[in-house]
């Protein structure tokens, strides 16, 4: 009988000044790895204090309801990032959703367990009608946890995103999370 090595739980959470040491660290270790799918950033950004202006900028946001920024924990282990960022009221109620996992940490299911959990948050506390989110046509395993979330695609944007040296093409996704009619939103409100 194979010993299997337990499932640690995944969690989000709304991102918070003391996440930037664990989160510089991570993008550190995975900038090569990951160059292909990330723009080219400063190296101030792959610091702690560069990442603090970072996490500065999305909380301003999430403040005037525009983003819903997060971490991905495992236990209470900070692993990643997802986000839900130019959010649209009025007649749209729609924000796109975006992510990343360590590469410590891939191929454990935290990312699919992470986007079900960020879909809750649109649908239940962020009262959205519909999330999108882009993925490069090359990037299988995101499109596959993209789709098992009932995301489906509606279009490819030719030239779309500059990474590692190249324009890259991307894939459109989209899902509707709720029928109900929009909600007046209040200034500043989520």
């Amino acid at each position: 009988m194979t010993s299997r090595t337990p499932i640690s739980p995944t969690s989000i959470r709304v991102i918070e000044p003391s996440d930037a040491p664990a989160l510089a660290g991570l993008l550190a270790q995975d900038r090569q790895a990951y160059a292909r799918w990330l723009p080219e950033r400063p190296e101030e950004f792959y610091t702690p204090a560069g990442q603090a202006s970072v996490i500065e900028s999305l909380l301003a946001s999430h403040d005037r309801g525009l983003a819903w920024p997060g971490v991905v924990l495992s236990d209470e282990t900070v692993i990643g990032q997802i986000t839900i960022s130019s959010i649209l009221r009025g007649p749209f109620q729609k924000g796109y959703l975006g992510y990343w996992i360590s590469s410590l940490h891939e191929g454990l299911g935290h990312t699919s367990r992470a986007v079900a959990l960020a879909l809750r948050v649109a649908a239940d506390d962020l009262n959205l009608h519909r999330l999108e989110a882009h993925t490069q046509l090359d990037n299988l395993a995101s499109q596959a946890i993209l789709r098992k979330h009932g995301f489906t695609t509606w279009g490819i944007a030719h030239d779309h995103f500059y990474a590692d040296g190249a324009w890259r093409d991307e894939v459109f996704w989209e899902r509707t999370l709720t029928g109900t009619s929009p909600r007046r939103a209040r200034p500043g409100s989520r």
